[in-house]
């Protein structure tokens, strides 16, 4: 679609000052995919160079905001990690065409802040945490679970970008289950659940997306039961959290979550518990 409000493209790595009507382009898949009255300059990051993925010595990834799906889902499919496979999962929870996939960036997933987007599922399973880079120089850190606030909401201040995102080495180490449920056979995920399981201190984790408004991360020191499974995330997801939209009732989408946890508890737990 062409954005026939803007008036200019710049070169990011000028670093133009900001000023309303301003927005970054990254891969522009969403961007250009329905008017965006408000926007009167595109800041281009494809110039940047940024490496897409760097492994660090600490076991840790850094994931560019500019990786794109396709350079993900290559490096998932090369990785000896546990949580190697995930990465495939999600990325194929785009549904989407391979022009997209060679298009469409990490960074510009996460920062729509939409329920449906599997690398807000990919990296809030795995304990990503987002380094922002404000207009002054600034630097911060905050983790996907907190940046991500509602649907389409993030923690993004004024001409603040999204650098990377970092998975821990530890995370990358667990063993990890994938659920995803959707009204149509080829729909947008109205539900993304994903469990994790820590082989060295045993503690389970798990993940609800696309169901809710935004990510709920669970963390249990042993694998619970399936009532306490069903209790805290009872507690943890208020009634006015299940998304509601054509891809799904809220009252469907909660019972699904549910359903899909259960199912990720009894995956990743070596032996059956009540």
């Amino acid at each position: 679609m062409d954005l026939n409000t803007v008036v200019d493209i710049l070169d990011a790595r000028r670093r133009p000052a900001w000023r309303p009507g301003d927005a970054w382009l990254g891969g522009g898949t969403y961007l250009f995919s329905e008017p965006q009255p408000q926007i009167r300059r595109l800041i281009d990051l494809g110039s940047m160079g940024w490496p897409a993925l760097t492994a660090h010595p600490d076991g840790s990834l850094e994931i560019a905001a500019t990786c794109t799906i396709a350079e993900l889902y290559r490096y998932g499919r090369s990785s000896t990690a546990p949580a190697a496979p995930l990465f495939g999962q999600c990325c194929r929870a785009f549904l989407a065409s391979f022009k997209i996939w060679n298009m469409a960036t990490v960074g510009g997933n996460l920062c729509n802040g939409l329920p449906a987007g599997p690398m807000i599922s990919l990296t809030a399973a795995l304990d990503g945490v987002c380094r922002l880079r404000g207009q002054d120089g600034s630097v911060r850190s905050l983790p996907v679970a907190d940046f991500v606030l509602g649907a389409g909401l993030k923690d993004l201040r004024p001409g603040e970008l999204l650098r990377s995102v970092t998975l821990p080495g530890a995370a990358l180490g667990r063993r990890t289950a994938f659920r995803q449920a959707s009204l149509y056979g080829l729909g947008r995920s109205g539900v993304l659940v994903i469990g994790t399981l820590d082989p060295r201190d045993g503690s389970f984790g798990l993940t609800v997306t696309a169901a809710t408004v935004r990510p709920y991360r669970l963390w249990f020191p042993a694998p619970p039961t399936r009532r306490r499974l069903a209790v805290a995330l009872d507690d943890a997801v208020p009634d006015g959290a299940w998304f509601d939209d054509i891809h799904g009732l809220p009252a469907w989408r909660r019972h699904m979550a549910f359903h899909l946890s259960e199912q990720l508890r009894r995956e990743l737990t070596t032996k059956d518990m009540p």
